[in-house]
């Protein structure tokens, strides 16, 4: 079974990564495909995901999500919020019956270099200890800050979001292969918001947790 991570925040939120190495029918015996996806490899990414999401809680009811005008995923009249994110051959689900959450998993690439300027501001680039003026900036930074903007952006989850003006680095906690991001998310007024990271090799992974 390729769990690739798993992390109970707390008795009411739970967090996983699973690596996707099956074939479909393994995750059509217990999830469905709810909506028409061509696309193999998309399908398999779409089936685990859900199928994360009744890993991590086996009553969570995945046949009853639907998808908002802004393409988040929720239920509706259900003690649960949920958010999935893919990358590759990686799903991630992160689940509470407590908060609002959004997570968010990427693998690192030389590409993110090519639309920095389109999401991290010069004020960011310092907070997270970068040069803004680094035409090298590491791949690795980019794609923690572009995955922890990413997280809050599925977090709001009712879109419109400017990704340079309206979530804005003011510290980064690193402590190796983890660490978190304190963040203020200007939409509808400023508000403080801490995303946590855990870097697997170049696999970042983001998520934020708040009321």
């Amino acid at each position: 079974m390729p769990l690739f991570y798993q992390q109970n925040i707390n008795e009411h939120t739970r967090l996983a990564i699973w690596e996707i190495r099956e074939a479909e029918p393994f995750f059509t015996e217990a999830v469905t495909v709810q909506r028409t996806i061509s696309h193999p490899h998309k399908r398999l990414q779409h089936l685990a995901g859900r199928y994360l999401l009744s890993y991590l809680f086996p009553d969570f009811p995945s046949w009853l999500i639907r998808i908002a005008d802004t393409r988040k995923p929720f239920l509706e009249g259900q003690p649960y919020q949920f958010s999935i994110s893919h990358s590759e051959n990686y799903a991630a689900a992160l689940v509470s019956k407590t908060c609002q959450v959004g997570v968010d998993i990427e693998l690192a690439s030389p590409k993110i270099a090519l639309i920095r300027r389109k999401f991290l501001s010069d004020g960011d680039a310092a907070a997270l200890g970068l040069d803004a003026s680094d035409t090298t900036m590491n791949e690795l930074d980019l794609t923690i800050a572009w995955s922890a903007k990413e997280a809050v952006y599925k977090w709001w989850g009712l879109g419109e979001v400017d990704f340079k003006k309206d979530i804005r680095f003011d510290t980064r906690i690193s402590n190796g292969q983890t660490g978190y991001l304190d963040c203020t998310f200007n939409k509808p007024a400023p508000q403080p918001l801490k995303v946590y990271y855990h870097l697997f090799s170049s696999l970042v992974l983001a998520w934020v947790m708040e009321p």
